[in-house]
């Protein structure tokens, strides 16, 4: 098991409730949720990986249980990991859900690859 299963449920109950267009990809060593064609966020072992609006990075990164996402050796604004410790209640995670998902609505997509 590469990511959470328990931690991927929870993410798939609340997401379907506001979206309809979800998909599902392994990803980065763990499982990403798709939203309208977009990152929206991301399931990891012990960790959450959410999108967000890169204008509210330094203010985001000042949450309990977030660090950076570095997977570059650079930290990437509008990206975080949210530790599993800090995602014990629907409340907390509904934020972090939320979060993304307004990002969503005016992120742009990536571009398709050519196969």
């Amino acid at each position: 098991m590469a990511y959470n299963e328990k931690l991927a449920d929870r993410v798939r109950e609340i997401l379907a409730v506001s979206h309809k267009k979800i998909q599902e990809k392994s990803m980065f060593g763990g499982l990403c949720f798709m939203v309208n064609n977009k990152m929206c966020v991301g399931v990891e072992q012990e960790r959450l990986m959410v999108r967000f609006d890169p204008a509210k990075h330094d203010e985001v990164m000042e949450k309990d249980g977030v660090g950076p996402m570095d997977f570059t050796g650079r930290v990437m604004k509008g990206f975080v990991f949210v530790d599993i410790g800090a995602l014990n209640t629907k409340k907390k995670l509904e934020y972090w859900l939320s979060l993304a998902s307004e990002y969503n609505k005016i992120a742009k997509a990536s571009k398709k690859k050519n196969k």
